[in-house]
């Protein structure tokens, strides 16, 4: 089993907006890593304090073969000086990937949480 992280920002407070950039960011995360919904343990999401239009969850769970995949929101601690507007995912994976072979998926301002593995392609 494997952790894969993500992460994006939204522009808005929206049930709209905050589904949508959680369904393109745990997309993203299945793509680059070859990974089915079947093979997801848990998938847990944390949103910040700002973001309080929908439980980002809401948004994964209507891709296809999210029906039973266990998913769980929570609140991201608050950090002076934080990212705003920014939802943060852990994928625990069954895949046959090494660690440094995951594939970790930052989207939107996100991307400069880690710059280190934006900036090497992953």
């Amino acid at each position: 089993m494997r952790g894969l992280r993500g992460a994006t920002t939204v522009a808005e407070n929206t049930a709209e907006a905050i589904w949508a950039a959680t369904q393109e960011v745990v997309s993203e995360m299945l793509k680059r890593n070859n990974v089915e919904p079947e093979d997801i343990g848990a998938a847990i999401f944390s949103a910040t304090e700002d973001i309080t239009a929908a439980f980002p969850a809401s948004g994964a769970r209507k891709l296809p073969g999210f029906d039973a995949v266990p998913l769980f929101d929570t609140r991201q601690i608050a950090v002076e000086d934080a990212m705003k507007m920014c939802i943060r995912v852990l994928l625990l994976v069954d895949t046959p990937l090494k660690q440094r072979e995951v594939q970790h998926v930052f989207l939107g301002k996100a991307a400069n949480l880690r710059p280190d593995i934006v900036q090497n392609g992953k």
